[in-house]
């Protein structure tokens, strides 16, 4: 679905992505996690054609990046981005019916059809009764969601979600990840930039873990998400203790604990 390889980006004269590697297969659900200013974001907006790359290749369902107009980007790959600021007062099915523009000739009008994977979109995502109401003026958890609802209504085959649940509270989390997990069952293919270490333990197959623009871990999370390996690139102390109910490995960090890099 994903191939990278010697991808490398910079801002001005700062490279901030060193020649990465990596390829991300059909219908994985796959985290991509790491401390602030590793290169997540940039590695998404590298993959959305927002950033160009300074060297290397990437390709997405077979074809080369480069290679995509935007349309034709739009039909394989959905974004929700870090930010959005959205000044204008459009309506939240507004918002959500932009999703749709890849599918439509050229200035045409929403169809019955747009219209109808819209409003699922949003049923999807608990949004319905923000339908008719300003974009302006719901909270920023909604506009989330909304945003969200906007990127499913795409219906591309490959989502990059950037922090897309970092503004939503515990249960809204929760639910949209396992909408997200739903949707992998169903084939979709999922690249998840992420703070939040234990849901991506939860939800993720496989973990790559960015520190200073490269890659330093990539593998299944039972076997990455480990005490040794997230010290090292959080810096900080770590204990892992099994989900109660899942298995799954969770990360308790420890309070006051001398920050790795320091202690050396």
């Amino acid at each position: 679905m994903i191939s990278v390889q010697g991808l490398t980006a910079k801002y001005g004269d700062r490279v901030v992505l060193h020649g990465l590697d990596f390829h991300v297969g059909k219908s994985e659900l796959v985290g991509l996690l790491g401390p602030n200013g590793s290169g997540k974001s940039t590695l998404l907006l590298c993959l959305s054609k927002v950033v160009p790359l300074h060297a290397g290749e990437a390709t997405v369902s077979g074809r080369e990046l480069s290679a995509y107009s935007a349309r034709e980007l739009a039909l394989v790959e959905a974004s929700v981005p870090q930010r959005l600021e959205i000044s204008f007062p459009f309506r939240c099915i507004e918002v959500v019916l932009m999703g749709r523009y890849p599918h439509q000739r050229e200035f045409g009008s929403d169809s019955d059809e747009d219209l109808t994977r819209a409003m699922e979109a949003m049923r999807l995502t608990d949004t319905l009764d923000l339908a008719q109401r300003r974009i302006t003026e719901i909270s920023g958890g909604e506009a989330q969601r909304v945003i969200i609802a906007r990127t499913l209504a795409q219906e591309a085959e490959l989502l990059l979600l950037d922090e897309a649940t970092a503004n939503l509270d515990v249960a809204h989390k929760m639910q949209m990840f396992d909408l997200f997990s739903e949707k992998n069952n169903q084939g979709a293919t999922f690249l998840c930039a992420m703070h939040d270490l234990n849901l991506a333990a939860l939800y993720c197959q496989r973990l790559i873990f960015l520190k200073n623009g490269r890659i330093s871990v990539d593998g299944p999370t039972m076997e990455t998400f480990t005490e040794e390996n997230l010290s090292k690139i959080y810096e900080t102390e770590v204990r892992i203790i099994p989900h109660p109910d899942t298995g799954v490995p969770q990360a308790m960090f420890v309070p006051g604990a001398e920050s790795i890099e320091h202690r050396a």
